[in-house]
């Protein structure tokens, strides 16, 4: 069976699923099975991981220091095959998965896992790490090189041209779900998100009563800001200056973008724990002592250790994607003759991500007592009570984490720098901006690539104007 007919037969498939069951499909598959206190999927990510790092000798630890070797160009050749250089695929890689994740999702761990949920998020990196370098090695070995003499991979071309034209049905799915989950992770959460920013941002400045703060019903249950609206078509079009260029222009925007924002974000938080210096080692030692002893508040399916050992594992495999095959399209990318070499490059990404920048969030929060203010954290939980309403109508009752939690993070800014200025929130309102604008950005390449692997180049452009 050809590859573009495998491709429309699978997509509809999916669609069918998600038309007939909606998100409770993807919610079906995350706790499975109903019995178990860990969902199979979280045993099967971490397992591989730990599986995969014994196997190959602890390569994030032997090979960790030539990933930073290969990143630096001392062995970039621009007469090698591919599209982008070892620097740039990684920061498009990273563009994608340093987002949101990173502010909102460490808070929402820490709310509802407490600060040994951050400890849970760094064993899944570590572990994660030897994922990254297995699935990008092999995104490289076996990717392909389209008729435009751009390169063509992913886990996608992996199954087919390492298990066989029998397992098409297989990376038919993978692309058939990397598409739909571009348009959810890559654009929906992070539109979202910095449209809810930027209102929380404009009610402060103009009050909540000006038109620009006013939400309106578009039908029964949702409501929707003139804020929101603006901000979506600012992100719209940044987002399609940039992709209409395709990878390399990609990878020009974010060699500049994934650096500057990481510096601005890191800056910020450094300068809030050189103020709460004397309570860094306190913090650090909750996260370890709360890890296997969680407060008594911390409750759920199976007691508190489980419930935070879960919010870490599920928040560190969400921010760094380690296991998910996203970032194996990216490094697929990278001028080289050796697998190996891009793999150690990508080893970099759970790293930056998740030991540096979400350790320094969680620190942060721990640190100025944030992740204690559970009152602050409900009261940002809806404007309105219509918003509330929305919430439960649309089943996000469970801390409405998508809507709130990086406030919790622009809280332990503002009270972190209030020796310095009193816009320290500000730091993480611009942070969202930019990290949300380069997730969207770099996830639209690899809802592109799917798009093209299952239906062809013809797709890309109707994909891109979707997306946009």
């Amino acid at each position: 069976m050809k590859r573009s007919t495998t491709g429309f037969i699978v997509f509809g498939v999916i669609l069918l699923l998600l038309v007939v069951f909606g998100v409770s499909f993807f919610e079906a598959i995350w706790s499975f099975p109903t019995f178990s206190p860990i969902p199979l999927m979280v045993i099967a990510l971490v397992g591989t991981g730990i599986f995969v790092t014994f196997w190959l000798g602890f390569p994030q630890i032997k090979h960790l220091k030539h990933g930073i070797k290969v990143t630096s160009g001392k062995y970039d050749n621009p007469n090698d095959e591919g599209d982008l250089n070892h620097f740039r695929a990684l920061t498009t890689a990273l563009s994608a998965t340093v987002g949101i994740g990173n502010i909102a999702g460490v808070a929402t761990a820490l709310y509802y896992g407490g600060p040994g949920a951050l400890f849970w998020m760094w064993i899944t990196a570590f572990f994660g790490t030897t994922l990254k370098y297995a699935e990008c090695s092999l995104s490289l070995k076996y990717r392909e090189m389209d008729k435009d003499g751009f390169t063509a991979g992913g886990p996608m071309y992996t199954i087919e041209n390492g298990l066989g034209v029998n397992w098409r049905w297989l990376a038919g799915a993978f692309a058939a779900f990397a598409i739909i989950c571009s348009f959810a992770t890559g654009n929906a959460i992070q539109s979202f998100t910095v449209s809810d920013q930027l209102y929380s941002e404009m009610s402060q400045i103009v009050g909540a009563n000006h038109f620009l703060t006013i939400k309106h019903e578009l039908w029964s249950g949702f409501f929707v800001s003139i804020n929101q609206v603006i901000s979506g078509l600012i992100m719209a079009g940044a987002v399609s200056l940039v992709i209409i260029g395709g990878i390399r222009r990609i990878g020009y925007v974010t060699g500049y973008l994934a650096p500057i924002m990481a510096i601005i974000y890191v800056a910020g938080a450094v300068l809030v724990l050189i103020y709460n210096v004397d309570k860094i080692a306190s913090s650090i030692g909750l996260v370890f002592s709360m890890a296997f002893n969680p407060p008594a508040t911390i409750a759920g399916t199976g007691g508190g250790i489980l419930m935070t050992m879960l919010w870490g594992i599920k928040r560190g495999l969400y921010s760094n994607e380690a296991g998910q095959g996203s970032a194996a399209i990216a490094h697929s990318t990278a001028k080289t003759k050796y697998p190996i070499r891009e793999g150690a490059v990508a080893m970099l990404g759970p790293f930056i991500d998740t030991i540096l920048i979400c350790s320094l969030t969680g620190l942060v929060i721990i640190s100025t007592g944030a992740w204690k203010h559970t009152e602050f954290f409900v009261k940002m939980t809806a404007h309105s009570t219509e918003e509330l309403k929305q919430a439960l109508d649309l089943g996000f009752y469970n801390g409405k984490e998508l809507l709130n939690s990086s406030r919790l993070t622009s809280f332990a800014f503002k009270e972190g720098l209030s020796w310095i200025f009193n816009y320290g929130d500000k730091i993480v309102t611009l942070s969202v901006l930019l990290f949300a604008l380069s997730t969207a950005i770099s996830w639209s390449f690899y809802g592109d690539r799917s798009a093209a692997y299952l239906f062809g180049n013809k797709a890309v452009t109707p994909y891109r104007w979707i997306y946009v």
